[in-house]
């Protein structure tokens, strides 16, 4: 069973563990159900909304660690609830379920800031991989720093000179991977297998989005990318 330590995403640490709470947001009854089964035998708290509107009231009052998102929702596309998610918690994980597979819908929901993109059908011990790691279950609590970039693991967050820059889940698995290893360059293929979806074009995308975002220099030649450390 994944613990967490705070009541809230963002909270500070130190507070008592207690179980994950998961938001599953979709309009499918059975599906809903079956996940919320699924999911609370893993010993996690489940609630689960049916559309757009619900799943943010319920998200004010329950506070999730992480949410099962579906794309196409009844009242509103999911990128919207996402949106709105991440306006009120931005280091909140976000798995967007969908029937939609073609790259450019799978590259679409990343570059939203999903964290993860499962297309259904999936299998549900799937999902229960993508959740722990969303939820940092499979890394250890870290503080990595480049120059006056901070990058926590547990949280998910992302700081320059100690103002919180706000990243997409492609983008913080990219400037993970880069700071990982100071100085070093990262091949593409490497920075590749650490985007979910392995769009070819999200890497590219990822790269010129924290370019921009955080004002850094990020090199490129033919061997791959590199992060400079000044």
């Amino acid at each position: 069973m994944t613990m967490v330590t705070s009541t809230a995403p963002g909270s500070p640490p130190g507070c008592a563990e207690r179980p994950a709470r998961i938001l599953v947001v979709d309009d499918e009854t059975s599906l809903a159900e079956l996940l919320t089964l699924t999911l609370s035998y893993e010993g996690w708290e489940v609630r689960n909304a049916p559309d757009g509107t619900t799943a943010l009231a319920t998200a004010a009052v329950f506070t999730p660690d992480a949410v099962l998102l579906d794309m196409m929702l009844p009242d509103m596309e999911g990128t919207e609830v996402l949106r709105r998610l991440r306006a009120e918690w931005p280091g909140l994980p976000v798995v967007f379920l969908t029937a939609r597979d073609s790259a450019e819908d799978r590259a679409a929901g990343l570059l939203a800031g999903a964290d993860a993109y499962v297309t259904k059908p999936f299998g549900l011990d799937d999902i229960v991989t993508r959740l722990r790691v969303v939820l940092g279950a499979t890394e250890p609590a870290a503080l990595i720093t480049a120059g006056d970039l901070e990058l926590s693991v547990r949280d998910r967050s992302v700081r320059r000179g100690g103002v919180m820059v706000a990243l997409s889940g492609p983008e913080f698995e990219v400037l993970h991977r880069l700071m990982a290893e100071p100085g070093a360059t990262v091949s593409a293929a490497d920075l590749g297998a650490h985007l979910p979806g392995g769009h070819p074009g999200v890497l590219v995308l990822c790269l010129t989005s924290l370019r921009r975002k955080l004002g850094v220099e990020i090199s490129s030649a033919p061997e791959g990318y590199r992060l400079a450390t000044r």
